[in-house]
Formats: C-alpha cells, sequence, structure tokens
C-alpha cells in the first residue's frame, strides 16, 4: 500500500478527472483510461483518437510489468513504390493521408479496460464527453499550437482560438459517446472507420479496421543505478532509453549534475545507444545483443573527448501520464499524434485529426522498416518504469519530445537514482538534448545536422565543458521542446510523490490520500 494515489499529466483538467476516479475508488488504470480520453478533448496537438498509445502497467506482487503496444498499422493499400515514383526519399510528413496508420488509442483503452479496468468504460469516458459538449478554457499552448491550423480544411473548431476563450468540440463528444455505448466498433467500424476508408481512397479496408491494434508484449529492462529499469520493445524505441542508462552506469557519473562530465557522459551514451538506430529499430527488432554490448560501447567513452560514431542522424506531438493508486498500482502511460496535429488532416465525419506516426517508416528497397501493408512503423514513444531489486515499485517516468524522449528520460531517472534529487527538483531541471531539427523527428524527415542544444537556464559549465570536448553545443529556449515530462516517486516507507513539468504551463499533479490504508 502507498499512502495516497498520485496522477501526473500536462493538464489540470485531465489530472483532476484522473484524480477523482481514484477518489471514487477505481484503480491506476481506471484513472488513466479517464485522463487520457480527456486529453484527447483539451490538448488534440499533443494527442487524439486518431493517435497511437503505449503503457506500462505494474501490479504489485508480479514480477514483470505488462507492456501494451497500441500502435497502429498501416493500411492494406501502404505502397512504397509508389511513393519513390514520386520522387519521395522519406515518408511524407504533413497533408499525406500515407503517412497515417490506422489509429491505436481507442483499442488501447479497450486493451486497458479488459484486462485491469474495474469501471464501465462508459462511465471512464463521460467526464471526457462532458468537457467536449459542455466546454473548457482553451489553454494558451493550444491556442499557440492552433494557428498553424488556420485555413486547414476540417480544423474550424480548433484553429484561431484565444487562451482564456471558451471552447466546445462536439463531434468529438459524439465519437467518445459512439465508443462508450458500442466499443470499439463505435470507432473503428462506426463513422471515424467509414470515413477513414473513403479519405484513404483504397489506402485502407473494412478488414484493416476491423484489425485489433492493440498487444500485450514483453517489456525490456536492464539492471542501472542499482535498480532494475524496464521500458517498452520495438517497435518502440525505449531500448534506447535502457542502452543509454547501462552505458552511464558504467562510467564514474559526477555526484553533482552541474558539472559538465555529468552531461558529456550522458550525451555521450545516448550517442553511442542510437547511432545505429535507423538499422535497428523495427517492428519486431531484437535487440538484446545491444542490451548485453553495453559495456563495450560504454569502452568507447573517454572523459576528454567526444566519441566518433556512424553518422545516421537522419517539437513532438505526444503527450505522457503518470498514474499510481493507493494499492500500489501504476501505469507509465503515452499517447500521440506524433508531431503536433500529426498530419493535420482531419477526418471529416468526426472531425478526428489523424497521426504522423507513418513518418517513422524507411523508403530504402528492403528495409526491414520499410514502408508496406499492414505493418507498424518505428516509433518514438518512450515509457519506463524502475523498480528495486526486490520488485517494489522506485519511479514511474515519462515524457513527450520525439526524438529526444530517451535522451530526457535518462536524465531524469539518474537525476533521481543517481544524484539522489527529488522528481520536484528532476523535472524542474534544465535539459540537454540531440537537436532533432525542425520537426522533432530530424532522424526521419531526414534532417541531418544534430549539435547539442542546452535549455536556458542550464549550467554554464556545461556550455564550455562540452566545448572543450568537441561537441558542437547551442542554447535554446526553455520550454516544451525539450519535453514535457512527468514522475511519480514511491519512496521505502509507501510514499508517493509526484512531480509535472511546468513547462507544460497547466501540468498538475493530482492526488487522493488514504487515510488509515483504506480508501
Amino acid at each position: 500500500m502507498v499512502d495516497q494515489g498520485v496522477v501526473c499529466s500536462v493538464d489540470s483538467l485531465a489530472s483532476g478527472i484522473g484524480g477523482d476516479v481514484l477518489a471514487d475508488g477505481g484503480n491506476a488504470v481506471d484513472a488513466a483510461i479517464a485522463a487520457g480520453a480527456a486529453l484527447t478533448v483539451v490538448a488534440p496537438h499533443l494527442c487524439g483518437l486518431g493517435g497511437d498509445l503505449f503503457a506500462l502497467v505494474h501490479v504489485p506482487g508480479e514480477e514483470v510489468p505488462a507492456s501494451l503496444n497500441a500502435s497502429g498499422r498501416s493500411g492494406s493499400g501502404a505502397d512504397a513504390e509508389a511513393l519513390r515514383a514520386e520522387g519521395h526519399v522519406v515518408m511524407p510528413f504533413r497533408e499525406d493521408i500515407r503517412s497515417t496508420p490506422v489509429p491505436g488509442c481507442v483499442d488501447g483503452w479497450v486493451a486497458l479496460h479488459e484486462r485491469y479496468g474495474t469501471r464501465p468504460l462508459a462511465e471512464l469516458l463521460e467526464p471526457a464527453i462532458a468537457l467536449a459538449a459542455g466546454g473548457w478554457s482553451v489553454t494558451a499552448m493550444f491556442a499557440t499550437a492552433g494557428r498553424m491550423l488556420v485555413g486547414v480544411e476540417g480544423a474550424e473548431d480548433l484553429a484561431g482560438l484565444e487562451a482564456g476563450t471558451m471552447t466546445t468540440r462536439a463531434r468529438t463528444a459524439n465519437a467518445l459517446r459512439a465508443i462508450a455505448s458500442e466499443g470499439r466498433d463505435g470507432f473503428y467500424r462506426g463513422d471515424f472507420g467509414q470515413g477513414l476508408i473513403e479519405l484513404g481512397e483504397g489506402l485502407f479496408t473494412e478488414a484493416d479496421l476491423a484489425a485489433f491494434q492493440a498487444g500485450w508484449e514483453t517489456p525490456l529492462s536492464v539492471d542501472a543505478l542499482g535498480h532494475r529499469i524496464w521500458s517498452a520493445a520495438p517497435n518502440s524505441q525505449g531500448y534506447l532509453l535502457l542502452l543509454a542508462l547501462s552505458i552511464a552506469d558504467r562510467l564514474d557519473l559526477p555526484e553533482d549534475p552541474a558539472d559538465p562530465l555529468w552531461a558529456h557522459y550522458l550525451v555521450e551514451a545516448s550517442r553511442l545507444a542510437g547511432y545505429d538506430r535507423p538499422e535497428r529499430l523495427f517492428e519486431g527488432a531484437e535487440v538484446a545483443d545491444l542490451l548485453a554490448a553495453a559495456g563495450e560501447r560504454a569502452a568507447r567513452v573517454s572523459a576528454d573527448g567526444r566519441v566518433d560514431v556512424p553518422v545516421h542522424q537522419a517539437p513532438g506531438g505526444t503527450t505522457y501520464m503518470a498514474v499510481a493508486d493507493a494499492d500500489g498500482m501504476a501505469v507509465s502511460y503515452i499517447q500521440s499524434n506524433a508531431a503536433g496535429f500529426g498530419t493535420r488532416l482531419f477526418e471529416p465525419r468526426t472531425g478526428i485529426g489523424l497521426q504522423n506516426r507513418g513518418t517513422g517508416f524507411n523508403l530504402v528497397p528492403g528495409h526491414p522498416a520499410e514502408y508496406g501493408p499492414r505493418k507498424r512503423p518505428p516509433h518514438t514513444l518512450v515509457p519506463a518504469l524502475v523498480t528495486r531489486q526486490d520488485g517494489s515499485l522506485r519511479l514511474v517516468a515519462g515524457s513527450m519530445g520525439g526524438d529526444s524522449q530517451p535522451q530526457i528520460v535518462a536524465q531524469l531517472i539518474t537525476r533521481v537514482l543517481r544524484n539522489g534529487q527529488s522528481v520536484e527538483a528532476a523535472v524542474g531541471s534544465p535539459r540537454w538534448r540531440l537537436h532533432p531539427g525542425e520537426t522533432g523527428f530530424g532522424t526521419w524527415t531526414g534532417d541531418y545536422d544534430i549539435d547539442i542544444e542546452l535549455e536556458a537556464g542550464a549550467p554554464g559549465e556545461w556550455s564550455a565543458g562540452l566545448a572543450e570536448r568537441d561537441h558542437a553545443t547551442a542554447w535554446a529556449e526553455a520550454g516544451g521542446g525539450f519535453g514535457h515530462a512527468h514522475l511519480i516517486e514511491i519512496d521505502l516507507d509507501g510514499h508517493a510523490e509526484g512531480a509535472a513539468d511546468p513547462r507544460a504551463q497547466t501540468g498538475t499533479v493530482a492526488t487522493h490520500r488514504i487515510v488509515g490504508g483504506s480508501r
């Protein structure tokens, strides 16, 4: 047992809804579904019904977390040769439905609910329906992001809104009502599914929409920093987080995170973990050999300079949420459109925005991640859990951030486990990232110039110390480009403490305190 349930998300309304579910006796999965549904309403620039979902679920007494992969598959009409014939060398990034797989988010909710839910799905979706139908106050982030949709067909209810004004999303409310009353069929075989088939003009079939997009998989783990660290298996890039931390654990990380050697070692660990990602990350990829070779990669790191690695560096639309309940169940939950508002295409019947996660596919003939029918693309989403050697839960961790997610989460986990910082201090501390280009997905869109970006407020010693070690650095404005990360820590006495990222502006922690160990 822990002393309180905690929900950390990017939005106060969503966190509050999740907290209310915990207060009403629901578990962490119930709270995650309810809060996740609310986020699809109030934060459509980050996630939506047209996006994907990954989650790790910790159940006390179970040795291995449950890992949910709810990333959708490409349509039956996916054709890489047709794209190459049009002159494409990488997948289209915007305004092209071929970068849209079948969305997996709704099937993710269904899978989570079937395995762990204790409240009716309709009950969990009702707060999100009420928000969409009754209205809420537009956040500054949503208003700013919505400017990119001015003039975009189908996005009239999202574009040009002013922060602080009330708005509604009637069509989203109707889509959620259909899911509440008919389950997945109300979405995939309802107005959205039929509209997607028509919009795809042969890309999608009824069989594509009938196929369940979510599945339970075995998570990956490594022992590092005195703990076991867990993440999702490929097609998630979670192995990059595990490999980077396994490399870093073999280095003499300084006690003080302001020391430039701390930043240098973590940068090098991330570079050595990820330089061959384009060849190694695809659906079904085996990465056990990479994780086992952490020592070999760590041996290449020098305290004095930057290691040479092959160059393969060929603001995200994702949101992360951490939830823990008073019975010790926890969910590391991340859902996404890929880039902000995804493709910027909207299914006309429901107004649901379509993700552009298909940008992760490759157009090189014969590549294991080559675009093709009914395949999952390589994915940036990285949910994480940290357990102690006795199996008890220590951390629930994750962040938005496109290509940068493993780097951001590695810094957070290191600050807590190696440097002894509180979750609030870790989340609030300045970060670095390997610059992922203008889109946040530079590895996949062909933007190959990567420097180290330092967040405003980072120690000045980082800049000087990294430059001395041959790293090219640049300063960048603090904000969402460095992720919206959330952490929950459960100490040995059973106290749960959460931290929501201040970069999210409206990020909050909702708690439900338990008195006397009972609800």
